[in-house]
């Protein structure tokens, strides 16, 4: 009697690369004024954790732009 042992190759799970803020931002630049205070709320948060960091400096003025964008764009 012949035992064959296959290894049958699944894929096991499926990384989905998330696109960047920026990319998001350039594709839809007209967010409503209630999501983008939202956002900014959070986005604030994380700001404060890590205050003095360049990253948080970034994330403060990419937040700065949303809400300007979305104010524009509500009126």
């Amino acid at each position: 009697m012949r035992l064959f042992i296959g290894i049958r190759r699944t894929r096991m799970a499926e990384i989905i690369q998330f696109r960047s803020r920026v990319e998001l931002e350039e594709e839809s630049p007209d967010i409503d004024l209630l999501t983008a205070v939202d956002a900014a709320i959070r986005d604030l948060r994380d700001i404060q954790t890590r205050w003095g960091e360049e990253a948080a400096r970034i994330q403060a003025e990419e937040c700065r732009l949303m809400l300007e964008r979305a104010f524009d764009a509500a009126f």
